[in-house]
């Protein structure tokens, strides 16, 4: 049992760690080491310059960032889901940007080849994506349907041993530098099918989004198809409708629901560590009422997100959690990290605006994380429903 000091130094107020298996301690414990000496140092630039640091996706390939709860013999780790969760928190201290990186790959690239797809594919694909080797991105979202997947309007035409695709994707993390991309679209029927397009096949292109305030250091961009001929080899043959994207999407927000932790934690330290030591009226700020009833509203709410995180994982490692479920984390944590964000900036006051703390540059991404993945919104609508029984989805 550790002590009460521990936990407070650590953050762990509740003891969660006692909850955590050995190997869990070890996935967090490495990727928290590399992120300390890979991440933090560089950071700051990389956001400052808005461009994304591309040469960790080598590293975080080799600290098992991609597909750490795929199987081993596909290039994943063979890890449950709550170290997947853990490894996600990590990389989100660093920043949310590094942990897209990783969840793009490993829950909406790797994990639907993992399910969907042919096992030659599956061969071809998964273990070099596991690696580094290959960059990949995830083509739902488009420039006039994001929360409305269904109103897709990428199309489809069978042309015999092939599909020609058109149509156009929008906010993809990645796709400048991806190498091939898990794309949706519609069959003549309005059936939405699900496929693996490459990158250099002719009227493929991928333009790059510029001008972001959020997610500086990870790179966005767009998918465009003019005419792609999409060999029917590379089109996921176990699945159809909006049941394929929909349980990528569930992957990726239950990364998010633990990944965003992390970002409040770095907050919440920054904070607590500068009010211990920032004098005001000859003492330390840490010891008046107002900053002190941030700092236990932080920690408060951070432990109830552990708390939640944790218990989703023990549900998705017994194949029991519901994408409502992993909504209900995704929206209440992404939520309580941006507050952190906001009352952790406050404490700094006007040192928290600037790029010698890791705050705003928090805030800023985490303005994002609210939005994609399922807005703030939407997932208390898919709340909403699974309570009800009534869509009010359009109403």
């Amino acid at each position: 049992m550790s002590s009460r000091t521990d936990r407070y130094e650590g953050h762990d107020y509740y003891g969660v760690d006692e909850l955590l298996s050995e190997e869990h301690l070890l996935a967090r414990d490495a990727v928290r080491a590399w992120v300390k000496s890979e991440v933090t140092p560089v950071i700051e630039t990389y956001a400052e310059r808005a461009e994304c640091p591309a040469h960790l996706f080598k590293g975080l390939a080799e600290i098992g960032a991609f597909g750490p709860s795929l199987p081993a013999e596909y290039g994943g780790g063979g890890m449950d889901e709550i170290a997947y969760g853990i490894i996600m928190q990590e990389l989100e201290r660093g920043d949310s940007g590094i942990r897209s990186m990783a969840s793009v790959q490993g829950s909406l690239v790797m994990y639907p080849i993992y399910r969907y797809a042919s096992e030659e594919q599956k061969r071809k694909y998964l273990p070099k994506l596991a690696s580094g080797e290959l960059i990949g991105c995830f083509g739902l979202t488009e420039p006039d349907f994001g929360s409305n997947p269904a109103g897709m309007i990428s199309t489809v035409r069978d042309d015999g041993d092939a599909y020609i695709l058109n149509g156009s994707k929008m906010w993809i993390t990645n796709s400048p530098v991806a190498d091939l991309a898990v794309v949706w679209a519609r069959d003549a029927s309005g059936t939405i099918l699900g496929m693996v397009v490459e990158k250099d096949w002719k009227g493929v292109s991928a333009p790059a989004i510029h001008g972001k305030w959020s997610l500086r250091a990870s790179i966005t961009g767009e998918l465009i198809f003019e005419d792609v001929r999409v060999p029917k080899s590379h089109v996921f043959p176990t699945v159809r409708g909006l049941k394929g994207p929909l349980s990528c999407l569930s992957k990726a927000r239950y990364g998010i629901a633990w990944g965003v932790i992390g970002a409040a934690l770095d907050c919440y330290d920054t904070a607590l560590r500068y009010s211990k030591e920032r004098i005001q009226f000859d003492r330390p700020i840490a010891g008046f009422q107002l900053t002190q009833k941030k700092l236990a509203e932080m920690i408060t709410e951070i432990t109830k997100a552990q708390l939640l995180a944790w218990r989703l994982g023990v549900l998705a490692n017994a194949g029991k959690a519901s994408p409502a479920q992993i909504s209900m984390a995704k929206r209440n944590n992404v939520h309580m990290a941006l507050e952190v964000a906001r009352e952790s900036r406050q404490i700094l006051g006007g040192m928290g605006i600037t790029n010698e703390f890791p705050i705003m540059r928090h805030m800023m991404n985490l303005e994002t994380v609210l939005t994609y993945e399922g807005t703030h919104d939407i997932h208390l609508l898919i709340t909403g429903l699974d309570v009800t029984g009534l869509n009010a989805f359009g109403g």
